[in-house]
């Protein structure tokens, strides 16, 4: 069962920011990206989070980030905040992204969610390192 957060003038605390709620209810970015410059999937075995990132690379940069994520509000959330952040820039940017730079963006998580940011970082990195390895593939439809 699910208990939705409640706020501080009923005597409790609500478990998420603003931010996080607004990616959650309204995720930008969601969805399959045909034919992505590179990909990657990712899950986290201990809460079952499975996120998949496919991004487009144009001129060295992330033109394009998709993604597809099943698990907990912060989880989508994450995926969504991460793919607008990481729009534009370029590919060592997203290598040094960290999951704090994830955490503290969308304005916080407990502590008990923030491997949701470990997961969105980790992907996305994943997804570089993808289209690198295609890049370097002869053949490849992929940007360079």
């Amino acid at each position: 069962m699910t208990r939705a957060p409640r706020d501080s003038k009923n005597g409790f605390v609500a478990a998420y920011g603003d931010l996080v709620m607004e990616h959650f209810q309204n995720p930008r970015n969601a969805g399959e990206l045909p034919d992505p410059d590179g990909e990657a999937s990712k899950s986290n075995p201990v809460c079952g989070d499975r996120m998949r990132v496919m991004i487009r690379v144009e001129d060295g940069r992330i033109a394009e980030v998709r993604w597809q994520t099943r698990g907990c509000p912060p989880a989508i959330a994450t995926s969504s905040f991460a793919s607008e952040m990481v729009t534009g820039w370029t590919l060592d940017q997203v290598d040094a992204l960290t999951r704090e730079a994830i955490a503290e963006g969308i304005g916080g998580l407990p502590r008990d969610k923030v491997h949701c940011s470990v997961l969105a970082a980790d992907v996305l990195r994943a997804a570089v390192a993808d289209f690198r390895t295609k890049a370097r593939t002869p053949g490849d439809q992929g940007s360079p």
